[in-house]
């Protein structure tokens, strides 16, 4: 049985989309089939991924809008390893396209719901920021994976993420729940990172992974070759890293 899980911040720059993409790859490279959707108006995930963004003939909003089913607009057989239901810049019109629509917060959900038995998980890569894209996100979801940086802000929105995520799960899907809080650009030598970090295994307790990922500047290059970078540095530090967090969701979801 597939296992959905969405990866979301309302913070950018907290390495969610970078996350999702090479999460996939490691996945991928341990033997699970696995479908990266790309729900980003900003496209990022299906660059990453290899794939042209500005080419597309059809994405995922035209899935959501109904105009095109799920099977017919993923792109398969990838040099990285998994496949994708490519998103761009058309996102940005989901939220008025989606407003008068029936079961709007659904769709995504509707139309995951026939490709998921092909997998073993699907990621989705979330836009930054609150909105029908993340409801529906959340709606069609297993779990949330939660990536973010060891700074103060990093808890106030996390805060607000988590009060988004018990509302969704209390009016739409009771079967939500948080799969993991994942550290990214992780630096240990800083204060504010062991301060923030004691807070949140506090906090949190075992929603925290243990997998932490490095600070690595092979990961920052690998999106302008357009791969993960468990294939453009696979012996780098934060390749090694994203392989461990790939197994301990393993171990965590029973993948």
């Amino acid at each position: 049985m597939s296992q959905i899980i969405a990866l979301t911040n309302q913070k950018g720059g907290v390495g969610k989309t970078t996350s999702a993409v090479n999460l996939a790859a490691s996945l991928a490279q341990l033997g699970r089939r696995v479908l990266l959707v790309d729900l980003d108006p900003q496209g990022h995930a299906s660059m990453g991924s290899g794939i042209d963004k500005h080419a597309l003939d059809v994405s995922v909003l035209d899935v959501l809008l109904g105009e095109a089913e799920a099977r017919n607009v993923i792109a398969r057989d990838l040099p990285v390893g998994f496949d994708v239901l490519p998103g761009n810049g058309d996102l940005t019109a989901a939220e008025v396209e989606l407003l008068d629509s029936q079961e709007r917060q659904s769709r995504l959900s509707t139309a995951l719901n026939t490709v998921a038995d092909d997998y073993d998980v699907v990621l989705i890569d979330c836009p930054p920021s609150l909105n029908m894209l993340t409801v529906n996100a959340l709606t069609a979801a297993d779990g949330v994976l939660i990536p973010l940086q060891c700074e103060f802000y990093a808890l106030e929105g996390l805060s607000a993420l988590l009060d988004t995520v018990d509302q969704i799960k209390e009016s739409i899907n009771p079967s939500l729940t948080v799969s993991g809080i994942l550290r990214t650009m992780y630096d240990k030598r800083t204060s504010l990172t062991r301060e923030v970090d004691k807070q949140l295994r506090d906090f949190f307790g075992d929603a925290l992974l243990k997998t932490t990922i490095p600070r690595n500047i092979k990961v920052a290059e690998a999106p302008s070759h357009g791969v993960p970078v468990t294939h453009y540095a696979r012996f780098s530090r934060g390749s090694q890293a994203y392989r461990v967090l790939a197994k301990e969701l393993m171990r965590r979801l029973t993948l």
